[in-house]
């Protein structure tokens, strides 16, 4: 059983990052392609809003979907959607037809079908994963993740100057059906908890209303919701203006562009296998809280760094201590609540946490253009690393933190 568990869990996440490696080439180069074209605060804040808001607006029906419906199944639609609309991205480019316009309703559907995504892999993984041994899968899906977005960079950045964009979107498709093909064929998962529902248009309402009340009823998850909305809109600064931040200050070389994500994606993946190596403090808001006081200081280094060189360096540092956050906290979900009503859950965690940085970057991103960006960088840094308080005072989410397997992680 052990060694079924274990298989199991490898073959997902190695099918999730297969398709998520073509996702981030493409979701660079078009990001790239606004930054140097515009070196814009108020593009790039339209172009965030364009590429996350909407998973605002579809998580609530994901989560019902991801409670009703087969898990696996939905990761896969939702996979294959995004890919379909990259094919006809790669078309209309290879006939010409290119325009901005175009680019924001790809970000739109790629961010629908990451919204139908998210909630059901992360009620996913705790359906073939041991509860004790949580934090550590969810660590080692992000150091997946991160390894992904490490070499996405420099694969977009060489087929930018070596294809026509079309070539980055057919790529993108071919990568999301080897992972869909891994996910379909290889995972097996146990059957899905149900509970009895009422069915038609209505019972989605239904569904959603239950969602809430258990909401309500379970505190801990409204604070968790709180901490990490608040956590998100405040580092919407150093999420999407630090590209903008260093054309400005550094430069506008795409090689720059390039190291800092690189820098950032290789500390998110050291961080992620630390996390999935060391399972954080024995209780899990601990280490989210530590988490929240290193990203705060570090956020507020990025303003006053002189150098680009020591930019990279703390960028690489965010990454590091960026998963001892992530991992933690879906964690608390993962192992606390009752499987039947995980979709719904996290998806108003994704839905309400998820609107933060479109929300920040409505407010952030104009302010570019008139407020430096060095200076939001520490006032919003100052913030974060203040955030651990609360974590720390809370007795409502260190009861949810230490509710964890008292057995051995180790993997």
């Amino acid at each position: 059983m052990e060694t079924d568990w274990k298989k199991n869990a490898a073959l997902f996440l190695t099918g999730q990052a297969l398709s998520y490696f073509g996702t981030m080439v493409v979701q660079y180069a078009i990001f790239w392609h606004v930054v140097l074209k515009s070196q814009s605060g108020s593009v790039m804040t339209l172009f965030a809003i364009v590429g996350l808001f909407p998973m605002f607006l579809i998580s609530p029906f994901a989560g019902v979907w991801a409670d009703r419906f087969n898990r696996k199944r939905i990761i896969n639609i939702a996979d294959g959607s995004v890919a379909f609309f990259s094919l006809c991205m790669a078309v209309s480019l290879m006939l010409g037809v290119d325009s901005y316009a175009m680019l924001f309703v790809c970000a739109l559907m790629r961010a629908l079908g990451n919204g139908v995504q998210a909630p059901a892999v992360s009620a996913f993984i705790p359906m073939i994963t041991p509860p004790e041994h949580l934090t550590k899968i969810n660590g080692i899906h992000s150091g997946i993740n991160s390894f992904a977005a490490l070499t996405s960079p420099m694969i977009a950045a060489a087929l930018m100057a070596a294809a026509p964009l079309a070539a980055l979107f057919f790529l993108d498709v071919v990568t999301a059906a080897a992972g869909i093909g891994t996910v379909l064929f290889f995972v097996k998962a146990p059957p899905q908890k149900q509970t009895a529902r009422p069915q038609g248009g209505a019972a989605y309402f239904h569904d959603l209303k239950e969602g809430m009340r258990y909401i309500r009823a379970h505190g801990y998850i409204l604070r968790m919701i709180v901490v990490s909305a608040t956590f998100l809109f405040a580092a919407a600064p150093a999420a999407f203006l630090t590209p903008l931040q260093s054309v400005r200050k550094f430069g506008g070389e795409v090689w720059r562009l390039s190291a800092i994500e690189i820098g950032f994606s290789s500390g998110m993946m050291l961080g992620g296998f630390l996390i999935g190596i060391w399972g954080g403090l024995k209780n899990r808001v601990h280490t989210m809280a530590l988490s929240s006081a290193l990203c705060g200081l570090i956020t507020v280094g990025l303003g006053v760094v002189p150098a680009f060189w020591l930019y990279i360096a703390l960028m690489a540092a965010l990454g590091i201590v960026l998963p001892l956050y992530n991992a933690p906290s879906a964690a608390v979900l993962q192992t606390n609540v009752d499987p039947a009503f995980m979709g719904r859950v996290l998806s108003v965690f994704t839905m309400l946490s998820g609107a933060m940085m479109p929300l920040g970057m409505l407010i952030f991103g104009p302010l570019a253009d008139v407020v430096s960006i060095d200076r939001q960088l520490m006032l919003t840094g100052a913030a974060t690393a203040l955030l651990c308080i609360p974590m720390m005072t809370s007795k409502t989410l260190r009861a949810a933190g230490a509710r964890r397997s008292q057995s051995a992680e180790g993997l």
